[in-house]
């Protein structure tokens, strides 16, 4: 099998061979930078707070939902029957700590 190619045609693939070549390395240069590196890796710690952030915000957003769905009603009326013993358990609890708290005082 010959190669039918002139001498130029040779040369001109060459040269566009060094040139593909020439960028190659300068893309693997950039990826390999270490401001690059300290960039990659500075977003994807940011991509990753910000989706943890997210999820707390919408776990945050439910919680406060079902919170709030216990305690008042769809016509958002208070249910006085849910908020009476819920107060009462948190005056009682905050009592018991009061009274800690003064017995480790004495």
């Amino acid at each position: 099998m010959s190669d039918a190619r002139t001498p130029a045609q040779i040369e001109a693939d060459i040269v566009r061979r060094r040139q593909e070549l020439a960028v190659t390395l300068d893309e693997i240069g950039v990826r390999l930078h270490p401001k690059t590196i300290v960039g990659d890796a500075k977003a994807k710690a940011a991509a990753a707070v910000d989706r943890t952030a997210g999820r707390a915000y919408v776990l945050a957003n439910r919680a406060v939902s079902d919170v709030r769905s216990q305690l008042v009603s769809e016509d958002g009326a208070p249910r006085m029957e849910r908020i009476v013993p819920v107060a009462l358990v948190a005056v009682g609890l905050v009592g018991l700590l009061a009274v800690g708290a003064r017995k480790r005082r004495s």
